[in-house]
């Protein structure tokens, strides 16, 4: 029952915050973006809870317990990323104003922009599904309520608080969110630390870190994959958007890579200790390990997870397609337009939500084909290469294509050919760019 209150308790102050937030709101800016006014403690805590959303932490301790120490590598490729970015954040700063696409349409022009509005929102809804699906593990697993039932109600919670308070209030909560999230991990490691003699760190070594389940070539897939979205990335550039000046985005950039680090090492130890104390999932486990308080206090870092890293997707998915449909976010129409679509996509992730409940194949096929899509041609724009322009897009739809057939092949036929094909979509993008075309 305790945890039954906390739980409601949570969720009706998520949403006061939202529409207390909604008064706020003067300008689109404001909407959008916070008012580009938000300082190191925001912008980190906010990067840091969307990063870690409920795909993140129960992807991880799904993957450490089929793989054991190798799921260190996801969190840990997430950190990589986001250390390759902070020479970057300057150049997104000064180039981006909103958007991915927005700042893709300043190196390649209107076409590019275009159809990288339609693709990233298209990929993302996989994203928010994973979200979704992550809330609904963690409900139904309470045991009070069914998988689709709490798939719907967390939905309609994500679309409500998204639609009222837009970033002001994504800014608010995620910093506490984030500080809850924290806290939650660490009460339930000092709690499995202490309840046995046998500890997970006893089995940790190098060559822990690959075996049958994660093999070398599926680390260099996760980085292909999966840390690249954190150098080119819709949401973690959101946050780069809202840092008051440059200096502060390169340092919350860097702090939170630093963060997530140990943060991985923890959620890989409750994994591995979870599968061999209890054999079940880690909410059950942890309502069998933990006192009513603590218990109450790991589930709401989990939602706080998920909500965090749902709004901010939702959000930024319905900003790009706003800003495709009004051609200028200053406009008086983009608001409205954007609460559609935040709507709309809350409604179809929550349908695929539910038919497809395995969190990390969700989230990897969304971003296997963003990342074959985008990080080529985003990072010669910021690097100041010359491509060939007008082939930007071919090398878009071809690249998101082919990454994505890969991703297929990998999961439900041959896990060496998927891979090889996925590896060749990076080569296929940047041959298509930067080799020159013929002369006439």
């Amino acid at each position: 029952m305790q945890v039954k209150i906390i739980i409601a308790v949570y969720f009706i102050l998520v949403l006061v915050v939202g529409f207390l937030s909604y008064f706020k709101i003067k300008t689109p800016s404001d909407y959008y973006v916070s008012g580009k006014r938000a300082g190191l403690i925001p912008v980190s805590g906010s990067l840091l809870a969307t990063i870690l959303g409920g795909s993140a932490i129960l992807g991880t301790i799904e993957l450490s317990q089929k793989s054991g120490w190798a799921a260190l590598w996801f969190l840990c490729s997430a950190s990589l990323g986001l250390l390759v970015l902070v020479p970057l954040t300057k150049k997104v700063s000064r180039y981006g104003n909103y958007t991915l696409p927005e700042l893709l349409g300043r190196f390649y022009g209107k076409k590019a922009e275009f159809i990288s509005s339609l693709i990233i929102p298209i990929a993302w809804i996989g994203i928010v599904a994973a979200q979704i699906i992550a809330a609904a593990k963690i409900l139904s697993g309470l045991g009070f309520i069914g998988y689709n039932e709490a798939a719907i109600a967390s939905g309609v919670v994500f679309v409500l608080y998204t639609v009222a308070g837009g970033q002001i209030s994504i800014l608010k909560t995620d910093t506490i969110q984030s500080v809850i999230i924290v806290a939650g991990l660490f009460v339930l490691l000092v709690f499995s630390i202490n309840t046995s003699s046998v500890h997970p760190f006893d089995s940790l070594s190098f060559s822990s870190l690959f075996n049958e389940s994660f093999s070398f070539i599926d680390l260099v897939i996760l980085i292909l994959t999966y840390s690249v979205t954190f150098v080119v990335g819709p949401d973690i550039y959101s946050r780069v958007f809202c840092a008051k000046d440059e200096k502060t985005a390169s340092r919350s950039i860097l702090l939170v890579a630093i963060i997530l680090i140990p943060v991985s090492f923890t959620l890989t130890w409750l994994g591995i200790f979870s599968v061999n104390n209890a054999h079940e999932g880690i909410v059950r486990f942890a309502a069998h390990l933990l006192p009513d308080w603590a218990y109450g206090l790991f589930i709401a870092a989990l939602l706080s997870a998920v909500m965090s890293s749902a709004d901010t997707t939702l959000l930024t998915s319905s900003i790009i397609l706003s800003e495709m449909t009004t051609g200028n976010l200053n406009d008086k129409k983009a608001l409205k337009y954007t609460h559609y679509f935040i709507i709309i996509i809350g409604i179809v992730s929550i349908i695929i939500a539910l038919f497809m409940t395995s969190i990390i194949q969700t989230l990897l096929f969304a971003l296997t084909f963003f990342s074959g899509a985008f990080v080529v041609p985003t990072l010669a724009g910021l690097l100041n290469m010359k491509v060939n322009k007008k082939r930007v897009v071919t090398a878009i739809i071809t690249g998101g294509i082919i990454a994505l057939t890969g991703k297929i092949v990998h999961d439900f036929y041959n896990d060496f050919a998927g891979s090889c094909i996925i590896i060749f979509t990076y080569i296929i993008n940047a041959l298509i760019l930067f080799i020159p075309a013929g002369k006439k």
